[in-house]
C-alpha cells in the first residue's frame, strides 16, 4: 500500500547528533508535501522544544510532544494533554533516585530540575531552546506531570530504571529510553504507538499507510502500528530488527535518505 504519511521522531533521527536539521532533511519533506503525503512529528520533547521546526518544514499536523503525553498545533495550541496520575509521581521519583539518576519534571510549559548543573541540563536547554525552572525539591509539584525524565551518563542504570518503571507501575505509566541517557516516564497512553493511532483517526488513514521513522527503544511501539517502520542507521539491535527497514544514521542524512528510498522510491 502506498504511503500517506510519515511520522518521525526529531532526536537521533530528523536531526543531526548536534541538532542541525540539515537541508537535505527540509527537502525531503518539501518533497513529502510536494506528493500529497502528510508529515508529522513526535518526540519526547516538550512542545517549546519543537517549535523552531514548524517554519522550515511546513508543518501544518498536530505536534505530538512528550512522547504522545501532549499534542499541539503547529501554533502551540494545546490539542489534547495527558498527566501521569498525581499519586504516582512522587514514587516513581523515588524509583529513579533508587538508580542514582537525576529526575527533571515536565508540567506544562514548565521543566523543572533540582540541580542546574546536573548532567544534560545544559545540553537539553540548548536543545529545546529554552531554561529550566530551579526548584528546590518536587514537594508539591505532582499534578498536570506531563513527564518525568531519570538522566543518567551510566546507560545501564537507565535502562534497568527503565525496566523497573515499568515492571512496578505496570499499566500505569509508559516508560522507555529516548535516549541512552534518559529514561522517559509518561501516562500510559502517552506513547508513540498512540501517537500512529490519533493521527490514523484524524486523518482517517489505515495505518498500514503510514510509515514511522526512529531510532530509539520509544519508537518501537509506533513501528508496531505502522505500515512502514524505518530504523536509523546508529540505533540500537532492538530498535532495527523491530522495523522493516534500516537507513543510514542520522549524521548521514539517513532520515532524509529513508524518505527519498522507502517512502518515494526514488533510486540513488
Amino acid at each position: 500500500m502506498s504511503v500517506r504519511l510519515v511520522l518521525s521522531d526529531v532526536d537521533g533521527t530528523l536531526v543531526t547528533q548536534e541538532k542541525v536539521l540539515t537541508e537535505r532533511s527540509i527537502a525531503a519533506v518539501q518533497k513529502l508535501h510536494a506528493a500529497g503525503i502528510r508529515f508529522a512529528i513526535t518526540s519526547g520533547r516538550p512542545p517549546r522544544g519543537m517549535a523552531m521546526l514548524v517554519e522550515p518544514l511546513a508543518l501544518s499536523t498536530p505536534i505530538a510532544a512528550f512522547n504522545g503525553g501532549m499534542v499541539v498545533e503547529p501554533d502551540m495550541s494545546v490539542v489534547a494533554e495527558r498527566a501521569i496520575p498525581p499519586e504516582l509521581v512522587p514514587e516513581i521519583v523515588s524509583l529513579l533516585e533508587r538508580f542514582r539518576l537525576d529526575v527533571w519534571l515536565y508540567r506544562g510549559a514548565d521543566w523543572l530540575v533540582r540541580d542546574l548543573d546536573a548532567p544534560h541540563v545544559a545540553r537539553e536547554a540548548f536543545t529545546v531552546q529554552f531554561q529550566p525552572t530551579l526548584v528546590e525539591s518536587f514537594d508539591g509539584e505532582s499534578d498536570g506531570v506531563a513527564k518525568i525524565v531519570g538522566v543518567s551518563d551510566d546507560h545501564d542504570a537507565v535502562e534497568r530504571a527503565s525496566g523497573a518503571a515499568h515492571d512496578t507501575f505496570g499499566d500505569h505509566v509508559s516508560a522507555a529510553r529516548s535516549q541512552p541517557y534518559y529514561a522517559d516516564v509518561t501516562h500510559p497512553d502517552a506513547n508513540k504507538g498512540h501517537v500512529v493511532q490519533f493521527l490514523s483517526a484524524k486523518y482517517r488513514i489505515p495505518e498500514e499507510q503510514i510509515a514511522t521513522v526512529g531510532d530509539m527503544p520509544n519508537d518501537v511501539l509506533m513501528f508496531a502500528r505502522s505500515g512502514l517502520s524505518i530504523a536509523m542507521g546508529q540505533s540500537g539491535r532492538e530498535v532495527q530488527r523491530a522495523a522493516r527497514r534500516v537507513t543510514a544514521s542520522n549524521d548521514e542524512d539517513g532520515f532524509a535518505q529513508a524518505v527519498e528510498r522507502f517512502v518515494l522510491g526514488e533510486r540513488s
